[in-house]
């Protein structure tokens, strides 16, 4: 290799940990706002299905979940967002899966999301009149358990729905 050649790279290298040097320093330097707020969803197993929302425009597949209002308990929140996210309104709780915190960026802010999610039955078919928002927004989907936890598109969302699944056959096998 020529000296030239050497002298090339060496330039090439030093001007890419200048620019990575300053990336960092404008990162720390101007951190993203951060945006903290609670949300709590449902993960519906109904005759060896789950409830997963398809959301086209995102090219996701979630659980429902949304913000918890100020006058809201979590598990009311996540009946409530079940409901006008599926269109499915005839729901019960069946166990509490916990939280999670999880973090994103997203339209330039740092989010930290609270997530409580809850077990939930389905007791009929009774649809119920969805928002227009989230008739666009989402697609209600019915899979079965043994590939749902796989369609979902977030890992932690994977987590849960598998805790979900644990706890809804444990029931079962108790009768």
């Amino acid at each position: 290799m020529s000296k030239t050649s050497k002298d090339s790279k060496k330039n090439k290298k030093k001007t890419k940990k200048k620019a990575d040097s300053k990336k960092k320093r404008a990162a720390q330097a101007d951190p993203l706002p951060v945006r903290r707020y609670n949300a709590a969803g449902g993960v519906v197993i109904h005759q060896g299905q789950m409830l997963l929302l398809d959301r086209p425009g995102r090219k996701e597949v979630r659980l429902p979940k949304g913000h918890i209002e100020d006058d809201e308990i979590p598990a009311d929140t996540a009946v409530r967002e079940t409901a006008e996210e599926s269109g499915y309104g005839d729901l019960s709780i069946v166990a509490d899966l916990g939280s999670q915190v999880v973090t994103f960026d997203y339209k330039g802010a740092h989010y930290a999301r609270t997530e409580f999610y809850f077990l939930m039955h389905l007791n009929s078919h009774e649809r119920v009149d969805q928002p227009q928002s989230d008739q666009v927004q989402f697609t209600p989907l019915w899979v079965d358990l043994d590939e749902a936890v796989a369609r979902l598109t977030f890992p932690a969302e994977q987590d849960v729905a598998q805790r979900a699944i644990a706890i809804h056959r444990a029931q079962v096998e108790d009768g």
